[in-house]
């Protein structure tokens, strides 16, 4: 975020200097789109501009108190400004960007531009991310429920809950099997490490999946997946369980009450647990017996899968495409 505009600029006047010319800008929410268009070549900065937020660093969660740099959120604010249009992957992370915004600029002891807080808003759109179709998922062999964990192995997806959860449901001595995967980074919290012992042979699939097909495979597989999430913008690897066939459960909070809204999704209600540590442990306990006595879908649950279809690339791509056509275009 410190030094993208600077890059972007330099590649840019190379690719100019070749003939190379553009219809629309279209950045993330990690380049200072103010900056890049000072930096840039006027007919660069005249083009009309899309700023896409997938994530944001005003509302983002720090690891550590006091840990978090304002001016990354700052950053955010002005490109936003800049933008002819800011796209965002879900209504709650519009809402709580612009929420996080208004409070950030209170803060300032005088000249403080909170009125542009609306002027971005007038000009947000929410467009979610898109997602490819899943393999047919195969037949059900018997055994053991299957839980899956897919998640980025950080801090905001709260593993330690998830993991606490597993631990008493194996002291109470249910049987189940569990895939605990997602992308991993130098600092993995050590639970991880830690619970993975504890598993042991109840493990079938474990950290990041190198493949398009095994990441697909684990996701058909599972019976349950579970988020523990503090933290959730979209959340598209829940997105393409529930797509894979997976029972959902989750907090009700963050994203999730979006993407199993009522009016998509019959009975959505009984997907999702109150956010506590007892309330996710008295659920999945509910919904492993359910599956070992073959009940888990005849609870009057409504299988939410047909429901992420909305959210397929061949779906969302014509929308966008029509977006960028009328911005460039406008009639």
């Amino acid at each position: 975020m410190r030094h993208s505009a600077i890059t972007m600029a330099d590649t840019v006047f190379g690719q100019r200097v070749k003939g190379i010319d553009w219809d629309v800008l279209f950045c993330s929410d990690m380049l200072n789109l103010a900056e890049f268009k000072g930096l840039c070549d006027p007919d660069t900065a005249k083009l009309p501009t899309v700023a896409y937020f997938h994530e944001n660093q005003i509302t983002y969660p720090a690891r550590f108190d006091g840990e978090k740099d304002l001016h990354f959120g700052f950053t955010n604010f002005t490109t936003a400004l800049a933008a002819d249009q800011v796209w965002f992957n879900s209504a709650f992370h519009r809402e709580s960007f612009l929420g996080g915004l208004k409070e950030l600029l209170g803060r300032m002891p005088d000249y403080s531009p909170r009125e542009k807080v609306s002027e971005i808003r007038e000009k947000s759109f929410v467009r979610p991310q898109g997602i490819h179709p899943l393999p047919p998922r195969p037949q059900r062999p018997p055994g053991a429920p299957h839980i899956l964990w897919a998640a980025r192995w950080e801090h905001d997806k709260n593993p330690e809950m998830f993991f606490h959860a597993l631990a008493i449901l194996i002291e109470r001595g249910l049987d189940f099997k569990v895939s605990v995967i997602g992308q991993q980074f130098e600092e993995t919290p050590k639970i991880f490490e830690e619970t993975r012992e504890l598993l042991g042979d109840r493990v079938v699939n474990w950290g990041y999946q190198n493949t398009r097909e095994s990441y697909a495979a684990a996701l058909n597989e599972a019976d349950i997946v579970v988020s523990t999430a503090d933290h959730e913008f979209f959340g598209v690897g829940i997105v393409e369980a529930i797509a894979a066939g997976a029972y959902p459960l989750l907090p009700n909070r963050l994203a999730y009450p979006e993407i199993l809204a009522p009016e998509y999704v019959a009975r959505s209600e009984i997907f999702f647990y109150d956010g506590s540590p007892e309330d996710l442990v008295t659920n999945l306990e509910q919904l492993i017996r359910s599956t070992i006595e073959g009940e888990l879908w005849n609870r009057g649950a409504a299988r939410p899968g047909e429901a992420m279809e909305r959210f397929e690339w061949k779906r969302l791509a014509p929308d966008l495409d029509e977006a960028l056509e009328t911005l460039v275009h406008p009639s």
